[in-house]
């Protein structure tokens, strides 16, 4: 778990799964869909269901990225200011 918080840790990762079951899911349903008809076709469908969960990981895992950087700020900041009191 990459994040601080444990709550929303479990919810952040929690969330991640049911995006990963998303892409996994609209792919698979997709190509059974339209195999029969053309592969190409089915394969093109595949991927463009697959969109959708894919925008899901991609945001949540800018969020974690984002809550990541902000937490480093503060410790940056945190030396910083410790750094300034020792000088003065």
């Amino acid at each position: 778990m990459r994040l601080t918080s444990k709550s929303l840790g479990f919810v952040v990762n929690f969330l991640l799964g049911v995006a990963w079951a998303v892409v996994f899911i609209g792919i698979v349903t997709s190509f059974l869909s339209f195999y029969q008809n053309n592969l190409f076709f089915a394969t093109v469908f595949a991927l463009i269901s697959a969109i959708p969960g894919l925008l899901g990981v991609l945001l949540l895992e800018y969020i974690i990225t984002d809550k990541e950087k902000h937490e480093e700020l503060k410790k940056q900041t945190k030396l910083l200011e410790k750094l300034l009191s020792q000088k003065d």
